[in-house]
């Protein structure tokens, strides 16, 4: 289906080709201060022909608020976002009308409605994510000022160029990678042409990307992405899990193959013993309260299913873009063998410009989950105080603790220390 979440709705619209693409956002709080150059920053960051390595077509993808403001406040209600397609050349596409293009969506498109746009990718384009990202940039914006939660994605690898993720067969995950995941900044990332903050591997992604256009061939890649001071308790047991909500988010990208959380695949090479998180005594950099924190991250923020407090990060592969200008033997519609050289104007890697699909597609998980909890909370809230609970029900050492999660003065419930009676 097009929409996505339960409390914090989006639903997109839009082909490759047709006058708008846009969405409509149901669960924004009401009295948050939004303007179009709120949700523009992000918009802008995905918008194709930032750069030569990226695709030609043209589109500043301005965004025009339709509904759900008013006087720079929202007012609780739908809020409808619009962005107008003004370069399209269907006539770029006449050979798909011959064939399917190898590894696209034209043939499944086929299969699963018995018709498909004419002319490029239809609803498989990213121009499909355009409300994905308006969405997501409202979402990030409430988080930030309610929270203090931030969001940053950048390039990890392309092709077979990649960050350090280790120095050390023993290590987990390497010093250097994990400085990258606990600093970096959007403004770091945004330096580099390839969004990959570690500027000798951005040149030689540059070098790469630019090696397969000039063959008129594509590259994939990865990103990672980290979600830093999202409370404690977000995510639902079972089926709804935090990451299993991400992963569905972000393999609904156009072009991901792939989703690791914390550690990934390589932290299944190591024992327990070395890839177990160890609590310490902390402090919550939120609330600035006393907590329980980890003295390692290789769990990702999750575990459970649910944040424990900690940063939460995660990576996710980009295949190849499919549509190339570098002749193909494959079959026609009808069968017949043949030779396709696409035409049209496509990224030769799409992992740069994903970098705000997948930041706000993550503001717009976090989004759903804090009001599912703030919804528990509070209704927790309304229920008398409960008196006699035993000591392996609550927090050791503690005299009051919240029905759920650490929060906003809501949902105590009040217990015995350990020890009494």
């Amino acid at each position: 289906m097009s929409s996505f979440g339960q409390n914090y709705r989006v639903h997109t619209y839009g082909e490759s080709h047709c006058k708008s693409v846009g969405c409509i956002v149901d669960g924004v709080p009401p009295g948050l201060k939004l303007t179009e150059e709120d949700i523009q920053v992000q918009l802008s960051r995905r918008r194709p022909g930032q750069s030569d390595i990226t695709t030609a077509r043209s589109e500043f993808d301005t965004v025009h608020l339709q509904s759900g403001t008013e006087h720079g406040v929202t007012l609780g209600t739908p809020i409808g976002l619009l962005v107008q397609n003004k370069d399209q050349r269907p006539h770029d596409y006449a050979e798909t009308d011959l064939y399917p293009r190898p590894s696209h969506a034209d043939y499944t498109y086929l299969a699963k409605y018995g018709l498909k746009a004419s002319s490029g990718g239809g609803r498989a384009s990213a121009r499909e994510t355009i409300g994905r990202v308006a969405a997501g940039a409202i979402a990030e914006k409430y988080l930030k000022e309610a929270y203090g939660i931030e969001i940053v994605a950048f390039v990890a690898s392309v092709g077979k160029v990649a960050l350090p993720f280790a120095e050390e067969e023993d290590e987990v995950l390497g010093k250097e990678y994990m400085d990258l995941v606990n600093t970096v900044t959007r403004e770091q990332v945004d330096k580099e042409i390839t969004r990959c903050p570690h500027k000798e591997t951005s040149k030689k992604m540059e070098e790469a990307i630019r090696a397969a256009k000039a063959k008129d061939d594509s590259l994939g890649g990865s990103l990672t992405c980290v979600i830093r001071n999202a409370p404690a308790g977000l995510g639902e047991p079972a089926f709804d899990k935090l990451e299993a909500v991400l992963a569905h988010a972000m393999l609904s990208i156009p072009s991901t193959k792939s989703f690791e959380i914390g550690s990934g695949l390589r932290g299944t090479t190591f024992p327990g013993s070395i890839h177990n998180d160890p609590f310490i005594e902390g402090v919550d950099s939120r609330t600035g309260e006393q907590t329980l924190r980890t003295s390692t991250n290789w769990s990702g923020g999750i575990q459970g299913g649910i944040s424990n407090g900690e940063d939460i990060y995660f990576r996710i592969g980009f295949k190849p873009p499919a549509t190339i200008a570098q002749a193909q033997s494959t079959a026609r519609y009808d069968g017949s063998d043949g030779v396709l050289a696409a035409k049209g104007r496509h990224d030769p890697c799409v992992v740069p410009r994903a970098v705000p699909i997948v930041e706000t597609m993550a503001a717009i998980v976090i989004m759903d989950m804090v009001l599912q909890q703030n919804a528990r909370k509070a209704t927790a809230s309304l229920l008398p105080p409960l008196t006699h609970l035993p000591p392996t029900m609550v927090l050791p050492g503690k005299s009051t603790v919240q029905a759920v999660v650490n929060g906003k003065d809501v949902g105590e419930v009040q217990s015995q220390k350990v020890g009494e009676e």
